[in-house]
């Protein structure tokens, strides 16, 4: 028995013994894996208006990030190249941090009330061009710095998370006030001194109305 209580013959380590479990893939699942962004692949980006980008970093781990925007904030410059503007956050700069270590990127990309998805994977790089930025302004506000993707991967996931998870319905949808204030989460977490729920409450929601761009 393994420290963690699991028997030897729980644990997949290598990839002969994943494989095994599952059947191979059907070709046209092979097949569908592009080196570029087709038509299908341009005009689900234009349609989306929120991403999770993930990064990784010697040292830092891997980091999975959402980004979120009118539909199609991310602009597509030509069948390879994206371009992602990044708007105000949490100043933590994981992302961007991880990139200028490891340029290799994942995207998904989601359309509310579809259950397809789209997975792009590039190398990545930062930019502040001035016609880029200037291309993703919003009210009247530049974003700090462009994401630039060049595509190696693109291609459509099937829907089967998105249809389990009921994500586009009401079945699993909670009152907001089911859960605590993001404010009262992190008062708790971070225990600063003379820092009050009001207070960080606050700042959330002026944040959140003066702050978006």
């Amino acid at each position: 028995m393994s420290e963690d209580g699991r028997s030897p013959g729980e644990s997949i380590t290598d990839e002969a013994a994943l494989r095994a479990l599952y059947p191979m893939p059907l070709e046209r699942v092979r097949l569908k894996e592009l080196d570029h962004l087709d038509g299908y692949c341009r005009r689900f980006i234009a349609l989306s208006p929120f991403l999770v980008i993930g990064t990784t970093s010697p040292g830092r781990g891997t980091d999975v990030s959402p980004r979120g925007d009118h539909p199609g904030f991310v602009r597509v410059l030509d069948e390879r190249r994206l371009a992602i503007p990044d708007r105000p956050g949490n100043n933590r700069l994981d992302t961007l941090s991880n990139l200028l270590c490891d340029a290799e990127v994942g995207l998904l990309f989601f359309v509310p009330g579809v259950d397809e998805t789209v997975r792009v994977n590039g190398v990545a790089s930062l930019s502040r061009d001035p016609a880029l930025m200037e291309a993703s302004v919003v009210n009247g506000k530049l974003p700090r710095m462009m994401v630039l993707i060049d595509v190696k991967q693109a291609f459509f996931h099937c829907g089967k998370a998105l249809i389990r998870a009921r994500l586009w319905h009401d079945d699993y949808r909670v009152e907001r006030k089911s859960l605590p204030s993001l404010g009262r989460i992190i008062t708790e977490q971070t225990r600063i001194p003379g820092d009050t729920v009001e207070a960080a409450e606050a700042r959330t929601e002026r944040s959140y109305r003066e702050n978006l761009y």
